[in-house]
């Protein structure tokens, strides 16, 4: 057989692979705006007076003109700053603990109880406690995402460590690895992918928190303080949607790329499915 015969195969996948996500890309976008045109066609019929529910295209020329003001900018600034340190600080806290639950039993009967009594509070329940302790300011919504933002990470790490196969283990304890060593080299590996689901997961949440908290405590910036703001001096909705509109592009945007990255990383969880 000749070497273009053998190859054919080979080259038509990596094809067929190369052209999988321009085709995601364009049933995403074609389904963007026919959702849109839906929108418009709706909000032209005046169901709601026009006031109340503007036309979606009213919105989107408000968000063209909205990511072109720096001021706008700098409440989104505000709000991603915020979101990305309580990540950070429920990461940092939410791993680790979830390495020792997943790796010692005596740890997951003493701290079980405890996070099954804590992990239904809802975060927005917390705001005024949050107020009283923190302010209305950088403090409080970063604590208030942390706090909801650490169960997705540390229950997909206690599940990841769990997950590991104990062939490998006994396999690395009969060559002599400690537990330190298959830690490293074993667990760690095996539950990444299930804790960089945890951290998107968690990512989309702590979006929703920081911009919830933003709004009902009245804070000093942020994408929910400029949404405030604007329905409480004349009842803008045409600026209240666009900026919550863009709110929800943020997170489709930090979706993406925490997918993209998860494709990059561990493909090998996306080999043989569908795009």
């Amino acid at each position: 057989m000749a070497l273009e015969e053998r190859t054919a195969p080979i080259r038509a996948g990596l094809g067929w692979n190369l052209m999988r996500p321009a085709a995601s890309a364009a049933r995403i976008l074609a389904g963007i705006i026919g959702f849109f045109l839906i929108v418009e066609f709706v909000t032209r019929l005046e169901i709601v007076p026009p006031i109340y529910l503007p036309r979606a295209s009213t919105v989107l020329w408000r968000m063209l003109q909205l990511v072109q003001d720096p001021k706008f900018l700098w409440q989104v600034a505000a709000t991603l700053y915020a979101w990305s340190v309580g990540l950070a600080l429920a990461s940092v806290i939410g791993i680790p603990l979830g390495i020792l639950i997943g790796t010692s039993n005596l740890a997951y009967r003493m701290v079980s109880p405890l996070i099954e009594f804590m992990r239904p509070i809802p975060s927005v329940a917390l705001i005024p406690l949050g107020i009283l302790l923190w302010g209305q300011g950088f403090s409080m919504k970063v604590i208030l995402v942390a706090y909801a933002t650490i169960w997705p990470i540390l229950f997909n790490t206690v599940y990841g460590v769990h997950d590991v196969d104990p062939i490998a283990v006994q396999t690395a304890r009969c060559f002599g690895l400690k537990s330190g060593a298959i830690l490293r080299r074993i667990n760690l590996p095996s539950a990444a992918p299930f804790i960089f689901t945890g951290i998107r997961i968690s990512a989309s949440i702590g979006l929703i928190v920081v911009v919830g908290s933003e709004l009902l405590a009245s804070a000093q910036s942020g994408i929910g303080s400029y949404i405030l703001f604007v329905s409480s001096n004349g009842g803008q909705m045409d600026s209240v949607l666009a900026g919550a509109a863009i709110a929800g592009l943020v997170g489709a945007i930090i979706n993406g790329v925490l997918e993209l990255l998860d494709r990059r990383f561990f493909a090998w969880r996306y080999l043989g499915s569908p795009s």
